[in-house]
């Protein structure tokens, strides 16, 4: 395989690896920060997480197609090991160590196996690589078992946050008034205090239903930035229902889903926002 000139500069001969945040779907949400690290690296390494979700693999192989020359870089491919989904609240934590680990295991084996020492890897995020995402915190740990060594950089994305947002023509927060990130099992646990607009994250549950009665609009939205993305908002009593029955036919279709939402509490009458 021919070796490219390097936009990097890259003179020394540890192993390099580039973490690049690739959006939240739609190839035109590249960075041009991200394409120079594409172009700089030698080997793409991809968790395949089975055939239902083959068409996240495809999304990254027609993204390389499209920035990169065929027989100029090599793909390696690895099956994600599954995560224990049935752990209950308190086993949620310990599942999810497990898993990560697991994930170590792989990523380990493919840096020493499939990564030569003047070599540049990458890894492709959906979204950004710091936002909901464990690749940063297991390359860590790949570095601290001590067999592997190499050095690593971030390549920022554009998050599925941020897809929302832009897509309702909205912005994430209100003047002077703070923004919260949750999960769908926190949001199940109570609306946090002290703030008004909240996006939830990995909400198998919708959760969001338990404020039906509130004075609360959703922003709501599912496989963001693809061919198939959905997108529904109004007051959860009004679109809640047809979020369920969207959510539903969809996963339904596909055999998984990917989605988020903004909760915004409604200004109060004493003026208070």
């Amino acid at each position: 395989m021919p070796r490219r000139s390097s936009p990097y500069g890259r003179l020394d001969r540890v192993r390099k690896i580039h973490v690049i945040g690739i959006g939240a779907g739609d190839p035109d949400q590249l960075t041009l920060q991200a394409v120079k690290a594409i172009k700089d690296t030698d080997v793409f390494f991809i968790l395949d997480k089975g055939e239902v979700k083959s068409d996240l693999v495809r999304l990254r192989r027609d993204m390389l197609e499209t920035h990169l020359e065929e027989g100029t870089y090599r793909l390696v491919e690895a099956r994600d090991p599954e995560r224990d989904r049935s752990a209950g609240t308190a086993a949620y934590s310990p599942a999810v160590g497990d898993w990560r680990s697991a994930r170590a295991d792989i990523y380990e084996r493919l840096i020493c196996e499939e990564l030569g020492e003047d070599e540049s890897g990458a890894f492709l995020v959906w979204g950004d690589p710091a936002l909901y995402d464990s690749t940063l915190g297991i390359l860590q740990e790949v570095l601290e078992r001590g067999k592997a060594d190499f050095s690593y950089d971030v390549v920022p994305g554009i998050s599925s946050v941020s897809a929302l947002v832009a897509r309702h023509r909205t912005g994430l927060n209100r003047v002077a008034r703070p923004v919260q990130i949750t999960t769908g099992r926190r949001l199940a646990e109570g609306f946090p205090e002290g703030v008004d607009d909240v996006v939830v994250m990995l909400d198998a549950h919708q959760a969001f239903r338990e404020y039906a009665d509130q004075d609360i609009d959703i922003y709501w939205g599912a496989y963001i930035g693809t061919p198939d993305e959905i997108l529904a908002s109004g007051p959860i009593a009004e679109a809640g229902p047809r979020i369920e029955r969207m959510r539903a036919e969809a996963r339904e279709r596909k055999g998984w889903i990917m989605d988020t939402y903004l909760l915004r509490r409604r200004p109060r009458a004493d003026g208070d926002s």
